[in-house]
């Protein structure tokens, strides 16, 4: 499907100011055509960020004023409560209401369809050595796609070069729980059900409430990540959203098709109609899901840790280690393989941009491309020398004070350092790679993961002959590359006959997979198989068609061939 966008570059509009100046007498203070990129003069940029940010201090953490410090910019963020920000991006395309800077996640195509956007190729030849230098050979991914090769977004949600030492997915249940039960072997969804169900028999209650085995949160778009999502996680495929893509002929399937992934479905009506799963599930708000974890009554979960950290944090505040979750590969029988971990390259796609509204878009691609050099990315990921961290025998070390408050305050830590509320807005590197001094550009690696551990998880892991969640995994090396990347990324064009019909079987899927789950056993298959039949009807096949074309794309773009293996 090819892009019809109206393409507006940075360069352009200097040039176009350069020539009004002129135009209106111009001589002595020729103030548009400068280039103000080298000054450390205040500036504020305006920002927008479609994924929430509770910690948000508004640059006044310890961090932030030392951004501002070096660079003189001050960054006017508002970041999506709930929805991913697409209401407010939709309106913003409508409208050509924007910010200075957008992180817009998956829908950027409404606003490169907009005309939104600039292309940020020619700013970054000119002026952004360290963006060259952090993407490297992945300058290629940054293009948007074959038809349309600008560079609309610097990727932030996605480290180059990443290497995972942490698992913070998966099957979680509270450390308290695997110890009681002498650490049980949790392989399947019936040991996993098994553990929940012996547990809530011995302690019907905890402090004095009623004792949760299971509880999901399905509100708005995270009904995905703990309801849907690991479904295929469980039977043995990778994550590439609502597809399936088939890794011989690249052709994208919705993932609800699989018959393994009907039978994940079947075994949540089955907790649910043996009172194992939250009754409350499909009607609680995100919040609610997270007082009942931070009351340290949930068992179990089936989440992103992200998702649910602030309650976790909470829980060791209160001294509450033990109910604290683990980590475990759990999957519907043990001939499938968790897919948490199969290597999808550096995936690009979502990342923050410049919009044509940018006061100065030179000034901001310096800022950028500040916040990607050395010095940048170690305030960002380890804070500031001497308060933060401190240099030993040339490598940075955290204190074992600040290193309590990340575990046992991590959300008060954050707010008032900002260390790790930056991240979104340039490019950097991912775990396990060294700066020039030998040091990880980042907190994330084997031993300082493993310092970061309550006890509770220290002993957990041990019972399991493990030294962090990950090694419970299946590894990356157990899987090929994907050469598509993650196909939750690539761009659709807005308006076009696609989204019509996603949104129509997106609309299906939330309506029927909750109906399926909270359904009595004999009609599940009915309403299962029917809402297959609603998909199709809907035009789930001619979508499935049209997305696996953007898929061969993505994988010609990026250098492969899409000839059938």
């Amino acid at each position: 499907m090819p892009k019809k966008a109206f393409k507006v570059t940075a360069i352009s509009l200097i040039i176009a100011s350069m020539l009004a100046v002129a135009g209106c007498g111009g001589g002595k203070e020729d103030t548009a055509a400068k280039d103000t990129g080298d000054t450390t003069s205040p500036i504020t940029f305006s920002f927008f960020g479609a994924d929430a940010s509770p910690n948000w201090n508004k640059m006044q953490d310890e961090v932030g004023k030392e951004i501002t410090a070096k660079t003189g910019v001050t960054i006017n963020a508002e970041y999506a409560v709930s929805g991913g920000g697409q209401d407010k991006i939709s309106l913003m395309a409508a409208s050509g209401d924007y910010p200075d800077l957008i992180f817009a996640k998956g829908d950027v195509n409404k606003l490169v369809d907009a005309g939104a956007m600039l292309d940020l190729t020619d700013l970054i030849d000119k002026y952004a050595p360290n963006l060259k230098k952090v993407y490297g050979d992945y300058m290629d991914r940054l293009k948007y796609s074959n038809d349309d090769q600008a560079i609309y977004v610097l990727p932030t949600n996605a480290a180059v070069n990443q290497q995972y030492f942490d698992a913070g997915g998966g099957f979680e249940i509270q450390n308290a729980v695997l110890k009681e039960l002498g650490y049980p072997e949790v392989k399947t969804l019936k040991d996993f059900e098994n553990v929940l169900k012996a547990y809530k028999e011995k302690h019907p209650t905890i402090d004095g409430q009623p004792t949760i085995p299971l509880t999901l949160d399905a509100d708005d778009w995270r009904i995905m990540i703990t309801v849907t999502n690991p479904a295929f996680l469980a039977t043995g495929a990778p994550d590439d959203g609502e597809y399936f893509i088939n890794p011989q002929t690249y052709e994208a399937q919705l993932h609800y098709k699989r018959p393994e992934e009907k039978e994940y479905f079947r075994w949540l009506n089955h907790m649910y109609n043996e009172g194992l799963l939250d009754k409350e599930t499909f009607v609680q708000k995100s919040d609610q899901y997270k007082s009942k974890i931070s009351s340290g009554r949930v068992l179990g979960l089936i989440d992103q840790e992200w998702g649910y950290s602030d309650a976790e944090n909470a829980l060791k505040s209160a001294g509450k280690d033990e109910r604290t979750y683990a980590h475990l590969p759990v999957t519907l029988s043990e001939e499938y393989k968790d897919h948490s971990f199969q290597d999808t390259g550096f995936t690009s796609g979502w990342g923050i941009g410049i919009t044509n509204n940018c006061k100065d878009p030179v000034r901001a691609i310096k800022f950028l491309d500040w916040l990607a050099s050395d010095e940048g990315q170690v305030l960002i990921n380890w804070g500031i020398e001497g308060k933060h961290y401190n240099v030993v025998d040339g490598k940075r070390v955290i204190p074992q004070e600040i290193q309590d408050k990340k575990i046992k305050d991590a959300s008060n830590f954050t707010k008032t350092s900002g260390i790790g509320l930056y991240t979104t807005f340039s490019a950097h590197y991912g775990d396990g790679v060294k700066d020039p001094s030998g040091s990880y550009y980042t907190t994330n690696f084997p031993d300082q993961i493993v310092a970061s551990y309550t006890q509770a998880e220290k002993e957990t892991l041990k019972a399991y002959g493990a030294t962090t969640w990950k090694d419970l995994f299946p590894s990356e090396k157990d899987f090929p590359v994907k050469p598509w990347g993650a196909a939750y990324n690539i761009s659709v064009e807005e308006g076009s006959d696609y989204t019509v019909m996603y949104q129509k079987t997106q609309d299906i899927i939330r309506k029927r997979i909750p109906e399926a789950i909270l359904t009595t056993p004999e009609k599940f298959d009915a309403v299962y198989d029917n809402m297959i039949k609603e998909l199709n009807a809907a035009g789930a096949e001619k979508m499935e068609q049209q997305y696996t074309e953007l898929v061969k794309d993505r994988v010609e773009l990026w250098g492969g061939t899409t000839e059938a293996k």
